[in-house]
């Protein structure tokens, strides 16, 4: 997968459908079938991996962790997928809400923002973060709440009407919440407007 440029506004690439064989997996695996899951497994990780990533501020252990507790999660609750949405947007979906209640359970501010004194001065990181660990490094400096309103927003593609539910605040925070993180990142990554 590919970072783009949140300064320029270019999209990440979307995810890989899901392989047709997800319906006959998700109905073996709910049937105990270990086989079937890890094929669900090999087939999602990738795209659950690399939300819980972003969502974690990009700390690669915290998003090891959550990835592993969202497939937990997905095969305890295996028997409630009812098929209205595909097995990968219900799998997603699943994860993200892991990765929130993980922001939610560390007391994450909904409105906290990281100390204007401790961001670096103008100059100090190149002007666009078009490599990934530029990007990822500024990503992560943003405070939690902020962070994931501004990947479910700019990178997953979420609505703010979702993101605020999800988050429960209100819209015009989520709205708030991504203007504030996206100046932070233009500070970080040295942009001037």
């Amino acid at each position: 997968m590919t970072a783009a440029c949140i300064a320029t506004g270019s999209a990440m690439p979307p995810a890989l459908a899901a392989g047709n064989n997800d319906q006959d997996d998700v109905r073996a695996a709910a049937a105990g079938d270990r086989h079937a899951f890890q094929r669900l497994y090999r087939q999602h990780v990738g795209r659950i991996h690399g939300a819980m990533l972003r969502l974690s501020g990009y700390d690669h252990a915290r998003a090891e962790d959550l990835t592993q507790d969202a497939f937990v999660r997905a095969w305890q609750k295996l028997d409630s997928f009812r098929e209205q949405s595909s097995f990968g947007t219900w799998l997603y979906r699943l994860a993200v809400n892991v990765a929130l209640m993980d922001i939610r359970a560390r007391g994450a501010d909904p409105v906290g923002y990281v100390d204007e004194d401790s961001m670096p001065e103008h100059g100090e990181t190149p002007f666009c973060a078009a490599e990934r660990e530029e990007l990822e490094r500024a990503i992560g400096k943003l405070p939690p709440r902020a962070r994931a309103v501004l990947v479910l927003h700019d990178v997953e593609g979420w609505r703010h009407e979702e993101i605020a539910s999800e988050l429960e605040m209100a819209v015009g925070s989520s709205k708030a919440q991504l203007h504030r993180a996206r100046g932070l990142l233009r500070k970080v990554l040295g942009e001037t407007r």
